[in-house]
């Protein structure tokens, strides 16, 4: 976790103690990111966690995997969230959502901070590579103060989309993703062998010929080469969510993959990237964020063609990249060397320090702290521009049209007692058990 910074020149509070921050998340991988944000973008500050309870919602060994700590954390509701924000006086407040939730949380604030003389600096934003629903996700994005574009591709798309709808586009900052690092891949240290990973995703593919081919390929490719090591990362174990659904997980495709058990130099590994990373030669994906660590560090990267080069894969956005490349390349000992100019477009800071990604989000934050006051949020979506898409994204948060909690809305709830959190676990148990048991099979049923 990168230390936290203090600025001089930045704002403090009257009384000299740290900033409050608050971070509300809905996944681990969004907790990494708003956590991460928080820490890059606000001088020295107190840090207080709220995880949106849902089906995402990370488990302790989720948490100690991320890595990143706050000085409070606990789990809420949209709504329980909004009354704290009422009754609590905040400096930053970081909105690492999907859109409809960070849409449903804006109108609520909104109207929690209504008349207030000052309110929190809101932010947002995306935890990777923004390859689908750019319009839809941006928009329902807007109406915080600053909307992190995690690189000048990214800002200039951002800015396009805001305009081109008649939205204030001021919002939009050039930053970087905030868990890049490590040591810069000097190639294979003598010592151990040359190491494959391959980045696992919930949801790409989405079905189980692609995923059972992706893989195969995998395990062959261990056969091929039984002096290299072949890892396959995974995101979650069978029964945690993360932002997505993964209704197929490989830890149970791999139990019955033809041809017998793997090879011994290939293995399931979990834990942090960074970790993993800090000892692969070889880094492949779809369409993983894990892309992005990989290229910071120079480690050599392939994106795979194997079944497409297809947005609904998101392996499109490394067009130009010089990392597409197919398994029987790869099998073949074919490294893919990065297109540099692609690489400082896309916010892997190939160019300068890497610290210095975050000058301008923390210029812009800095600079609206020290405003005497913000005008009232505006999101563009608007019971007059929107009344037939955002009732509905407010419903699903138990908020009404003007962003006031619905009636029999949960009020704020106690610490948890040991019957609550088991009812609560069973139900989540039950939930889960539906996506990736039940769910598949009604599908195929459909399919006959």
């Amino acid at each position: 976790m990168p230390a936290r910074t203090t600025d001089p020149a930045g704002p403090q509070r009257p009384d000299d103690s740290p900033l409050r921050v608050a971070v509300l998340a809905d996944s681990d991988t969004r907790w990494k990111w708003g956590a991460l944000t928080a820490h890059r973008a606000v001088a020295e500050h107190r840090l207080d966690g709220f995880l949106l309870r849902g089906r995402a919602t990370p488990t302790p060994r989720q948490l100690e995997e991320v890595g990143v700590r706050a000085d409070s954390l606990r789990e809420v509701t949209a709504v329980e969230f909004l009354q704290e924000m009422g009754d609590e006086t905040y400096d930053v407040v970081v909105l690492a959502l999907v859109g409809g939730g960070a849409q449903a949380v804006l109108h609520g604030l909104a109207r929690v901070w209504e008349g207030r003389e000052r309110r929190p600096v809101v932010v947002t934003g995306y935890v990777g590579v923004v390859y689908e629903k750019l319009a839809d996700g941006l928009l329902l994005r807007h109406g915080a103060d600053v909307v992190l574009a995690n690189s000048r591709h990214d800002a200039e798309r951002f800015r396009a989309v805001y305009e081109g709808v008649g939205a204030d586009a001021s919002s939009v900052t050039e930053t970087a993703l905030p868990f890049l690092g490590g040591a810069r891949y000097e190639g294979k240290p003598d010592g151990r062998p040359y190491t494959v990973v391959f980045a696992a995703q919930p949801s790409v593919p989405d079905n189980r010929r692609d995923r059972t081919y992706l893989l195969r390929r995998l395990v062959e490719h261990a056969r091929f080469h039984p002096d290299r090591e072949v890892l396959l990362k995974l995101r979650s174990k069978p029964g945690e969510h993360t932002t997505h659904i993964e209704e197929l997980p490989y830890q149970k495709l791999v139990q019955k993959l033809p041809g017998g058990a793997p090879p011994p130099n290939f293995r399931l590994v979990y834990g942090h990237m960074g970790e993993v990373l800090d000892r692969t030669d070889l880094l492949v994906t779809v369409s993983s964020t894990a892309a992005l660590e990989a290229l910071h560090r120079r480690i050599p990267t392939a994106v795979l063609t194997d079944l497409g080069v297809r947005e609904a894969l998101g392996n499109h956005h490394f067009i130009g990249s010089g990392c597409l490349a197919s398994w029987d390349r790869l099998d073949a000992g074919h490294e893919p060397q990065a297109a540099q100019d692609w690489v400082a477009r896309q916010g892997v800071a190939a160019e300068g320090p890497y610290e210095t990604a975050f000058d301008e989000t923390r210029k812009r934050v800095a600079e609206l702290l020290r405003r005497p006051g913000l005008p009232p949020i505006a999101p563009y979506y608007t019971p007059a521009t929107a009344p037939g898409y955002l009732p509905g994204i407010l419903a699903r948060h138990h908020l009404g049209p003007d962003g006031t909690p619905l009636p029999g809305a949960a009020a704020p709830a106690r610490e948890a007692g040991p019957v609550r959190r088991i009812v609560r676990e069973a139900a989540r148990g039950a939930y889960r058990h539906g996506v990736q048991r039940v769910a598949p099979v009604i599908r195929r049923m459909g399919e006959l």
